[in-house]
């Protein structure tokens, strides 16, 4: 094939080009960019060299964009059914805690002897200070002028109790979080 003209191997490709393209994806735009990728490469590549049968290395280029087109589908098809699984699985997740979350039970001995146990295991400074935070419901000014010591004291107390009870109710999180406010 000597030098030969963009539309002269439009008029004599394009038709079956598409065709053969549109055989394997469905969107028509898609195909038209394949199939206009493919001949703009075979006129290019003819400018530089003579091409003995342009209808094979044609063939060639649309199969290979084709098929990279189909591939790259495939992986993002993949992606999406995978983050669309976990999407599912978190929001069955959510709808289980939810419609296992009964308020009768939200002070329930067994969460109440985990938040015991856990603020027992405070050092008692620690706990003091929880306790007058959230129970007493005193500020952290006023906590620290009772105790003689920093509000920075304070907040570093409440942060390490609240860190502590989270990760002791961590299979209570939105209970936890309705209850502390954390």
């Amino acid at each position: 094939m000597s030098t030969i003209s963009f539309s002269e191997i439009y008029t004599n490709y394009y038709k079956r080009s598409f065709l053969f393209v549109k055989s394997y994806i469905r969107d028509d735009m898609m195909v038209e960019d394949i199939v206009s990728e493919a001949l703009i490469k075979l006129w290019e590549t003819s400018k530089q060299e003579t091409i003995q049968h342009p209808q094979s290395l044609l063939l060639t280029i649309l199969r290979n964009n084709t098929l990279n087109y189909l591939k790259h589908q495939e992986v993002r098809k993949k992606a999406i059914e995978t983050m669309s699984s976990k999407m599912v699985r978190d929001l069955d997740y959510r709808i289980t805690t939810l419609e296992a979350c009964d308020p009768q039970e939200i002070f329930s001995s067994e969460i109440t002897r985990i938040i015991q146990d856990t603020l027992q295991s405070l050092p008692g400074q620690t706990r003091r200070v929880f306790e007058m935070s959230r129970y007493e419901s005193l500020s952290v000014k006023e906590i620290a002028e009772e105790l003689s010591i920093s509000p920075k004291s304070i907040e570093y107390h409440i942060t390490k109790s609240l860190k502590a009870l989270r990760i002791a109710l961590k299979d209570y999180l939105p209970i936890f979080y309705f209850l502390f406010g954390a």
